[in-house]
């Protein structure tokens, strides 16, 4: 495949997609999937609800028999099968859950009930609904509940739960090595001396990759020497199916990172993306292991990692993320200098629903994203946004 050079972002992920093997699979213990790629769908073995089952807590009886006098038989708790069918002028106390015994088909509120001295019981209100959940009517034996694809949250661990599927069968996490390559980098528990700062995007990818249900090998920092950082990504990509570097794919006298990737057998699949911040980013492959070059300045590897290193982890794993993009207005005029790439800009959104920008210097500027809600796309071509214009923003 020829290598391309300067495409955007739509391009990129398209590229990397084509390039992706999905992962194996394996059955995990439903209680710790969560955040996990389902890989087989996922069937109920039951009814649900398995029986007609009471809404509220009430009186069982025939609707015939709503506004007349009731002799009641028993209290049905949930848990406990009713003892006795309900015929003419009988009813049943029933408990929230508790299943509807046979000859009922209608469940009136204990607020809108009376007793007489004689111990009947009889509806006050005007009108009742059933108040019955009906056997079936929210998932029935055979019916599929999940799909392959699906991103198991809390939601879908109680369906698990409920159909009885205690080992889903998901795709292996992707193990993901990080590299963070420069001399001037020391780790944050020192303190910088000269020509020295803090690695921080480094830890930001950690967390931004652990947060993508992928396991975490960091390798530290590695200084802009060709031999030793040769040797620390071919050992990332000995023990790792992606290898991010951070640093390095740039064009200077010490950016090595493209020239050792080749070395190592890698296709380069592209080294630019045509958006800003971030456009010295680099996507190889050589099989099923793949290395991701990011920017080496924080802000420009948070995005990237976000827009595209994100959506390729999960393709991994037979998901797709979601391209979310809420429409809200502009608070304020928006004017920029150049329009010759499509950028993002850290935004937050205010009380009235509106957009704000966050004053923002560059792509160095991590600090800038502390109280973002999230960052607004501003195509190519455009440079001037108008108050009260629609803007699209990625929240995070």
């Amino acid at each position: 495949m020829e290598k391309r050079i300067g495409i955007n972002l739509q391009e990129a992920l398209t590229l990397a997609f084509e390039c992706a093997h999905s992962l194996p699979t394996e059955k995990v213990d439903y209680i710790s999937s969560a955040g996990r790629i389902l890989a087989t769908d996922v069937y109920s073995d039951v009814n649900m609800p398995p029986f007609n089952k009471s809404a509220m807590d009430g009186y069982a009886c025939r609707k015939e028999d709503l506004g007349n006098w009731l002799d009641m038989l028993e209290v049905i708790p949930a848990g406990r099968s009713p003892q006795y069918e309900i015929a003419v002028g009988k009813c049943s106390k029933i408990m929230t859950g508790a299943e509807v015994p046979a000859g009922a088909d209608t469940v009136f509120m204990i607020e809108q009930s009376e007793t007489d001295n004689l111990g009947r019981v009889r509806f006050t209100g005007t009108k009742t609904n059933s108040n019955i959940c009906l056997l079936g009517e929210d998932v029935k034996t055979g019916d599929r509940v999940l799909k392959t694809g699906t991103m198991l949250k809390a939601q879908h661990i109680a369906m698990l739960a409920s159909v009885g599927c205690t080992q889903p069968e998901v795709y292996h996490k992707p193990k993901v090595g990080i590299i963070s390559t420069g001399s001037e980098l020391i780790e944050p528990e020192a303190f910088p001396q000269a020509s020295q700062i803090r690695n921080s995007n480094g830890h930001q990818i950690r967390v931004q990759a652990a947060q993508c249900s992928c396991n975490v090998n960091y390798y530290g920092t590695v200084m802009d020497d060709q031999e030793s950082t040769r040797k620390i990504i071919s050992q990332s990509v000995d023990e790792n199916d992606v290898t991010l570097i951070s640093g390095g794919v740039s064009v200077g006298d010490f950016d090595y990172v493209q020239q050792i990737i080749e070395q190592l057998g890698f296709a380069i699949q592209f080294n630019q993306i045509i958006v800003k911040p971030g456009k010295h980013t680099t996507f190889a492959s050589n099989n099923n292991k793949y290395i991701i070059g990011l920017p080496g300045n924080p802000v420009s590897s948070f995005i990237q990692f976000d827009i595209f290193a994100k959506p390729f982890l999960y393709r991994l794993m037979n998901y797709t993320t979601p391209d979310l993009k809420l429409p809200l207005p502009l608070a304020a005029d928006y004017q920029r200098k150049k329009a010759d790439r499509e950028e993002f800009i850290p935004v937050k959104i205010n009380d009235q629903n509106e957009v704000e920008t966050i004053r923002y210097h560059g792509s160095a500027h991590i600090h800038a994203y502390h109280e973002a809600s999230g960052y607004m796309s501003i195509p190519e071509g455009i440079s001037t946004i108008k108050k009260g214009d629609t803007v699209y923003v990625r929240p995070l």
